[in-house]
């Protein structure tokens, strides 16, 4: 069993920044990916950033690129995503999620277990 929390959403202007950080207590292992996705209202729930927690691998949606890095402590099980250079339609609730590395990293159909979820809102 693992619980993951989120941290660090808020309020930000456009062109800003936020660093969202997701710790997870249980067991992660080398064959676990840890993800931020995200959901605005009405809209589908959107793959943002994974991170192979063996190796270190990431992979970002096309809309964060250049923009997004996330990166993870193994020591405190916790993931960050920093987030630069925001603009509006970033706004949403982010969410952390831990999923297996041989499947699709990018569907939400792939991870187990989620977290709570964090809002990100950027003023224009």
């Amino acid at each position: 069993q693992v619980q993951l929390v989120e941290s660090g959403g808020g309020l930000v202007q456009a062109g800003g920044s936020l660093r969202l950080s997701c710790t997870a207590s249980g067991r992660i292992f080398s064959t676990n990916v840890m993800g931020w996705f995200r959901q605005a209202p009405g809209k589908e729930r959107e793959f943002v950033a994974a991170i192979r927690w063996s190796g270190g691998t990431t992979e970002l949606g096309d809309s964060v690129k250049g923009r997004f890095v996330i990166s993870r402590e193994n020591a405190k099980t916790t993931v960050h995503l920093q987030m630069n250079s925001l603009k509006p339609e970033d706004t949403a609730v982010y969410y952390c999620a831990v999923g297996s590395v041989y499947a699709d990293w990018r569907r939400p159909g792939n991870y187990g277990y989620w977290g709570q979820g964090t809002q990100v809102t950027v003023s224009s």
